[in-house]
């Protein structure tokens, strides 16, 4: 009888350690912790916060008017030098090919961004919309944004895109970010389709919590990039959470799926 409960008291973890790993692979179970605390805590109400920096601007480079959707699209793998972060430098990316092309700048804007991953799907629409009863051009709500002066899609240089921290925006991406600083985002793919039927993937590559300026979004000539920005606490709170992604392919879209219709809706401070 002792002998077999010692040799319980030796396999026992082991099976319990073998059926975790396998109910892990089978999606069945999870060690991620709840961002929010257990499931019977209500989810708070977030007070939206402003996504985006006090006056943001960038190098101004012209914006590209809506164009109507053009047949398709040949398949473009992007294989420029991609910026080291941690430098700044150029690192080459790896590939097959000693040369990298990109499709000619596109006449498109930004309609669409799709994260599967965190169940985000949005319609694009410019920073400087204009709707009646929205003061001081604050950001809208059920849309996610692109910043004015921030080159679109496809074009050399920095994309920037922005929405609240609100359910149905960009609040996946917070909470994701306050679990081990956003790692679990770390190689997530972001779809964001123009205007003019194309669909640009992207890679996320680096998360950074409180950014309080647009350093970020500064890269070397001819590279391309994307970056997501949305509030980390209430109105008039500065630090914001920042995503940056890297371009992977760009490929046809169907011009419905390309171009949602918005519903942007205006969302003051209380």
């Amino acid at each position: 009888m002792r002998t077999l409960v010692r040799l319980l008291d030796r396999f026992m973890p082991a099976l319990l350690m073998a059926a975790s790993v396998t109910l892990l692979s089978a999606g069945l179970m999870s060690y991620a912790p709840s961002t929010f605390g257990d499931s019977h805590t209500p989810e708070p109400t977030l007070g939206g916060g402003d996504p985006l920096f006090g006056q943001a601007t960038s190098t101004p480079d012209p914006t590209p008017t809506a164009a109507p959707a053009t047949p398709a699209v040949p398949p473009t793998v992007i294989r420029s030098a991609t910026p080291s972060l941690a430098t700044g430098s150029p690192t080459p990316s790896p590939s097959s090919s000693p040369t990298a092309t990109l499709t000619p700048a596109s006449a498109g804007i930004a309609s669409r961004i799709r994260i599967p991953s965190l169940d985000v799907d949005l319609p694009i629409v410019a920073g400087d919309l204009d709707m009646p009863g929205n003061r001081n051009d604050f950001p809208l709500c059920d849309v996610a944004m692109y910043l004015p002066g921030f080159v679109q899609p496809g074009d050399p240089g920095t994309t920037y895109i922005y929405a609240h921290a609100q359910r149905g925006m960009f609040l996946p991406l917070l909470r994701a970010s306050q679990v081990r600083d956003g790692a679990s985002m770390l190689g997530a793919l972001v779809e964001v389709f123009s205007s003019d039927g194309r669909l640009h993937l992207y890679e996320i590559e680096r998360v950074k919590r409180h950014a309080t300026d647009l350093s970020l979004t500064q890269i070397p000539a001819g590279e391309h990039q994307l970056v997501l920005q949305t509030s980390e606490g209430p109105t008039g709170t500065i630090p914001k959470l920042q995503v940056a992604a890297r371009p992977i392919a760009v490929v046809p879209a169907e011009a419905g799926e390309a171009n949602p219709r918005p519903r942007p809706r205006v969302c003051l401070p209380g």
